[in-house]
């Protein structure tokens, strides 16, 4: 993953507005550009907006700051979204700070958890149109050319730009998607519970299909945060049974409520011989959504023999791996990143069914800080969204 370098908002020029219900804003179809999003307001009268609010990380490690900037124009083969909630990931928060091995480029705005409607429509875009329920996820575009695009793994695309990292994201009321790229919801859908499914919930559901469990096997979360609460319930949702571990009790208890069979803390000395000896040797997948070092080291306990370890969590650093275990016990480690349109398209069959409901808190775009806050201290049980509409 080569993240781009972010662009910076454009000034847009003019588009006439489509007629709508009061207080609604879109844009109609244009060869070119559209000059802000027409909109109506409850007396009636028409405006036309040309700046919108977001939140911009304007120095890596700094607080970022709530500003008006320019409504961006859909290029070639792009849309604008008119964003109604944006999940808040733990990558927005290493993006903000700036602690990965490639950084962001200031200005920037994050964001990647971002499920709106199509306001405008670029040129080239045939297979969508203004009003479609759609959402922008991490991977905003890939070459399509490359081994990996066209073998169906996109994800790994060295060319690929990320939406909130090398692209500007979804903490704003607006942001460009690529029309190629962007999530298709159902009509209808709620945007504040799909909104996390673009990151959290493609990025699990992924991961547990990169251990090879099967249905009536176990599977061991480690981490009972945002992604793994999701994790619990596509596991669940895919037959499997689900060990939990955390060091919070407030975690653990929503891993139980949400079907976990075991719910163990991690900070016990004998937490990994528990786990074994409830899952009768050992858990066969292993997923790590934790964002701590000393989790990826854990996890190789946790797994069976013959046993595959999924790596989600990103935190900065180094875990040591014991090779005698390793080689003995035929572990399989593998890291796995997001997931393709075709994984997302899965992960949001089962959230539309019902059979996955992310935990939400919801929140301002003001309160980001205080969010990040939240994040860092590992306070948030669940997702935080952010109310845009």
């Amino acid at each position: 993953m080569v993240p781009a370098r972010p662009s910076v908002p454009r000034r847009t020029s003019t588009a006439r507005g489509d007629r709508t219900p009061a207080g609604t804003r879109v844009a109609t179809r244009s060869s070119s550009s559209c000059d802000g999003i027409a909109s109506r307001d409850a007396t009636g009268r028409w405006s036309v907006a040309k700046t919108m609010k977001a939140a911009v990380v304007r120095e890596l490690g700094k607080p970022l700051t709530i500003e008006q900037i320019p409504i961006p124009t859909p290029g070639y083969g792009e849309v604008l979204v008119k964003i109604v909630a944006t999940g808040v990931c733990h990558t927005d928060l290493h993006a903000a700070q700036g602690d990965w091995p490639i950084k962001p480029t200031p200005p920037l705005v994050p964001g990647h958890e971002g499920a709106g409607v199509v306001a405008a429509i670029g040129p080239g875009v045939t297979d969508l149109k203004v009003g479609d329920p759609v959402g922008i996820a991490w991977l905003h575009d890939a070459c399509g050319k490359c081994e990996y695009c066209i073998t169906g793994w996109e994800t790994l695309c060295e060319k690929q730009r990320n939406s909130g990292y090398g692209v500007n994201g979804t903490f704003a009321e607006y942001a460009i998607g690529s029309a190629a790229y962007v999530a298709r919801f159902p009509r209808n859908v709620d945007f504040a519970k799909m909104a996390p499914i673009l990151c959290a919930g493609v990025t699990t559901y992924k991961g547990i299909k990169e251990t090879e469990a099967r249905p009536g096997e176990w599977l061991a979360v480690s981490g009972i945060g945002g992604l793994g609460h999701v994790a619990v319930q596509y596991a669940r949702a895919m037959g499997l049974h689900v060990a939990a571990l955390d060091v919070s009790e407030e975690k653990l208890a929503l891993a139980r409520k949400l079907g976990a069979q075991i719910a163990v803390d991690a900070r016990r000395a004998d937490a990994t011989t528990e786990v074994a000896k409830f899952t009768g040797g050992g858990a066969h997948g292993v997923l790590v959504t934790a964002v701590s070092a000393p989790a990826f080291a854990q996890a190789l306990e946790l797994a069976r023999r013959k046993g595959t370890v999924s790596l989600v969590g990103l935190p900065p650093g180094d875990f040591a791996m014991p090779i005698f275990d390793v080689v003995l016990k035929r572990i399989t480690v593998r890291g796995s990143i997001v997931g393709t349109r075709k994984d997302m398209a899965e992960s949001i069959a089962f959230a539309s069914e019902g059979k996955v409901a992310p935990h939400i808190h919801h929140a301002r775009l003001e309160d980001i800080n205080d969010v990040f806050a939240s994040l860092e201290a590992g306070k948030v049980d669940g997702r935080i969204v952010v109310d845009l509409a």
